[in-house]
């Protein structure tokens, strides 16, 4: 009987051990919930991405994408923030400006931009609009001086499609039609193509990284108004940033500010969140794993290889940008709301 007991004894010390040793990651599978359609360029990163967490994550577990469009990605951000389980199986690719929204006191908003598990971005995102060329807006001074406004695609308010062209509008004068309601920023450029939009504001990067915009530049189909970079990106060096617009048009103090807060969704770029409340060591292990991922030569390599510049920031910096971005003064608040039409 001693012997037996010894024995069990000894069977479940090792089991313990063995079950303290199996990493969490092993024979599980992690969701990606990306909030735009496949294809898009915000799908594109996280499907990247996902190819390499296995490698990087202790236990390689399968990684799988969940595309949830609509809103500009709110469904997604509240589906990851209050519906997921903060076990670091579910991680999110939302837009990078929904803390517009919040700051707005939108009612739809189910999360606190400060609260995300923020894994890190692939990128920086500085943005431009194009503008069909066959329209009579050569230029932003045409659009300030127009009878009647050009019409620009969007996907929701947190989209660049919506607060790009409504940010002019506050700081330098400019009107735009701004025609909401498309699932998805390849929705709008049908719709460009189409004739029912002249225009669409977005990021640089996709601008060069895909179809249709490398046929668009070949056949002169469209050009390119302004930027949002403090310097002008080599691509567009002939295009002026918003910067040198608002100099031009003398922005008071209180539009500059507001421009601020706005055009900060750039840095958050394209984020990876995870719900909130995850444990600290297992948010660690996703941010190791991401930090990794973008110093790999052959991750590297692919995503120059698929046209997807990389400019990583961490988690850790996304996440003091989440709190400070909340942080906006109540003037500028009210002067979002204006820009988001609350």
């Amino acid at each position: 009987m001693t012997r037996y007991l010894a024995a069990l004894a000894a069977t479940l010390l090792f089991s313990g051990i063995s079950q303290a040793q199996t990493p969490f990651y092993q024979g599980k599978t992690i969701t990606i919930l990306v909030g735009t359609k496949a294809g898009d360029v915000y799908d594109l990163y996280p499907r990247l991405l996902a190819e390499y967490l296995p490698k990087y994550l202790p236990g390689n577990p399968n990684v799988i994408i969940q595309n949830v469009p609509g809103a500009a990605s709110m469904i997604a951000a509240n589906q990851i923030y209050s519906v997921s389980k903060p076990d670091g199986l579910t991680l999110g690719a939302i837009y990078p400006a929904l803390y517009f929204d919040q700051l707005s006191k939108r009612p739809e908003v189910k999360f606190d931009w400060a609260k995300f598990a923020w894994i890190g971005t692939p990128v920086t995102s500085n943005h431009l609009m194009y503008m069909r060329s066959d329209t009579p807006f050569k230029t932003i001074e045409d659009v300030r001086t127009a009878k009647a406004a050009p019409k620009c695609g969007s996907n929701g308010t947190a989209s660049t499609g919506y607060y790009m062209p409504k940010l002019l509008e506050e700081t330098i004068g400019t009107k735009f039609d701004i025609v909401s309601g498309y699932q998805s920023g390849q929705d709008v450029d049908l719709a460009v193509e189409r004739g029912e939009v002249q225009c669409r504001a977005f990021t640089i990067t996709a601008f060069f990284a895909r179809e249709p915009f490398i046929s668009w530049r070949k056949r002169g189909f469209v050009n390119v108004l302004f930027q949002s970079g403090a310097k002008r990106d080599s691509r567009v060096k002939d295009v002026p940033t918003i910067y040198e617009l608002m100099d031009k048009y003398k922005t008071n103090d209180a539009g500059r500010r507001l421009a601020k807060v706005v055009l900060a969704a750039g840095d958050f770029g394209r984020p990876i969140v995870a719900p909130p409340a995850l444990p600290a060591e297992r948010l660690k292990i996703l941010r190791d794993a991401f930090d990794k991922i973008h110093k790999d030569p052959a991750y590297l390599a692919d995503a120059e290889k698929r046209k997807l510049e990389i400019d990583a920031d961490s988690g850790a910096e996304l996440e003091t940008a989440a709190k400070e971005v909340l942080l906006a003064t109540p003037d500028v608040i009210e002067r979002m709301k204006k820009l988001l039409g609350n």
